[in-house]
């Protein structure tokens, strides 16, 4: 069964259970049905037949996320433009995929000169669920990562694309069904987001989510406290702010504790498991490029957790998916060397949305377990264990050259929590007035004299390794989406 059937089988079969749990309200099933009925009814009046691209202000509210199923259920994509993304961005993405239309439940439609359908504004239908009929190679959505360039670009996931990563996930053994209550803590133009909603919508579980003008750590954890939510999808940088509140914080309900976006600490992982004792802890990895994720390492409650730098294992290879590591010339290196990570399979995207120059340096073919696969350079610098077990060592971009050595920035950052403890750090490569590049390091905490954690670095690392600047902050900044904000660091070292 694919998955609009599924839903569709879903949503029927759970209209009087809670779907959502927004700004302190809950909304049934039936509510949902209500809303995707009436939007579906809109895009075929209010939009043309040939477009296949809708986009969807990623507000948080009831009808943003029936949009988004009335969109699927129509046959075609949603495209999700972010509130706070600046204009310019927002008509280049919509450019680019050919947006004429868009669905907005904001008070004030952001696009007055597009074809704006208003959710609000529209009268209610006879319930309709019946899906069109779809190809598995048709788009269902079009989502944007940063470019190198400045141009954002566009990766497009298709329903086989997402039917293989939720036949992976489910074997994955999380158990969720129609009594789960679970955490949505993403923009819908974030990746994650898609599983925290989905999962739950799929087995007739009720999805939580934050407002985007609350303080993300403090609102989940009233949540957490307040109705007992029992599977999250959180992003480390979430348990920083949340660590002050670790000895207060027991939650044993919690089922299922999925982490990703971003490296996670082991120790943080370890202390933040005994916070839920009776959850199963997962810590994820992938790029948008090969839909959500493609590896999992479940948290060990005894023994010792695999990791490197301080940073928790990647974990194995999902289930469908194909993962190799290559050095510079492409050829595959062997268990325990370090290379750039790429991936393949059923989850791999056709490649980014009309950009072919940048497709030929990112896809590449290779034979790999006697066929010829298409793979995914990821950029990111991994090992295989002799267990099959993947390390994720640093980004090839936060390489950074000191003194004609390579430096990997993770590698700074681990020795200098080995001095500080529970304090937070962040390495940052900064370019001096004269050209040369240097370290600083970004410490989440109030001033102190530095001279003792330098010269207990200079006993662990080499010189060039040891930071020429610190910095001192009280909360390290987080992006839209709760990772930590390195480009907002960086300017702390500018001028």
């Amino acid at each position: 069964m694919g998955i609009l059937a599924s839903l569709e089988k879903s949503i029927s079969g759970h209209l009087d259970r809670n779907a959502f749990h927004i700004n302190g309200n809950s909304f049934t099933y039936n509510d949902l049905a209500k809303s995707i009925s009436k939007i579906r009814v809109a895009i075929r009046n209010k939009t043309d037949s040939t477009e296949k691209h809708i986009g969807l202000v990623a507000n948080n509210d009831l009808d943003t996320y029936g949009a988004i199923l009335a969109i699927w259920f129509e046959g075609k994509a949603y495209v999700p433009i972010g509130t706070d993304t600046p204009k310019s961005r927002n008509l280049e993405m919509m450019g680019q995929t050919e947006v004429k239309s868009i669905i907005d439940t904001s008070a004030t439609p952001l696009f007055p000169g597009k074809n704006t359908i208003q959710p609000a504004m529209l009268p209610n239908a006879e319930m309709d669920l019946a899906m069109e009929k779809v190809s598995s190679d048709d788009i269902c959505i079009i989502l944007f990562t940063s470019g190198t360039t400045g141009t954002p670009k566009g990766v497009p996931i298709t329903h086989a694309m997402l039917g293989a990563f939720m036949d992976a996930f489910w074997k994955l053994g999380l158990e969720i069904d129609e009594n789960d209550k679970c955490l949505q803590m993403f923009e819908i133009t974030f990746d994650f987001s898609i599983v925290a909603y989905l999962a739950s919508l799929l087995k007739g579980a009720c999805t939580y989510t934050v407002p985007q003008d609350s303080i993300k750590y403090a609102y989940i954890y009233e949540l957490l406290e307040d109705h007992g939510l029992t599977t999250i999808y959180l992003i480390p940088s979430i348990l920083l702010y949340l660590r002050p509140y670790f000895e207060e914080i027991d939650l044993p309900l919690m089922k299922n504790c999925i982490m990703g976006g971003e490296g996670l600490q082991v120790v943080l992982a370890e202390e933040w498991a005994k916070c839920i004792p009776n959850a199963k802890i997962v810590n994820i990895y992938g790029p948008t490029e090969d839909t959500l994720f493609v590896t999992c390492y479940p948290l060990r409650r005894t023994g010792k957790n695999k990791s490197h730098n301080g940073i928790l294992a990647l974990g194995k290879t999902m289930s469908g998916s194909h993962i190799i590591v290559i050095d510079e010339d492409k050829n595959i290196l062997p268990t325990g060397e370090k290379g750039e990570l790429c991936l393949a399979g059923p989850q791999l995207t056709p490649g980014y949305w009309k950009n072919e120059e940048r497709n030929k340096k990112v896809f590449f073919n290779a034979m790999y377990d006697g066929e010829q696969r298409r793979f995914y350079r990821t950029g990111d610098l991994c090992y295989f264990d002799e267990e099959g077990d993947i390390y994720f060592v640093g980004r090839i971009d936060f390489q950074a050259k000191i003194q004609g050595y390579r430096v990997e920035l993770s590698e700074v950052e681990f020795h200098a929590q080995t001095v500080l403890g529970k304090t937070n750090v962040v390495a940052i490569a900064y370019q001096t007035k004269i050209g040369s590049t240097e370290l600083g390091l970004v410490i989440e905490t109030e001033e102190f004299k530095t001279e003792g954690l330098i010269e207990q670095m200079k006993v662990k690392v080499d010189a060039y390794m040891v930071p020429s600047k610190i910095k001192f902050v009280n909360e390290f900044p987080l992006n839209k989406n709760g990772k930590i904000d390195r480009k907002e660091l960086s300017r702390l070292f500018q001028g």
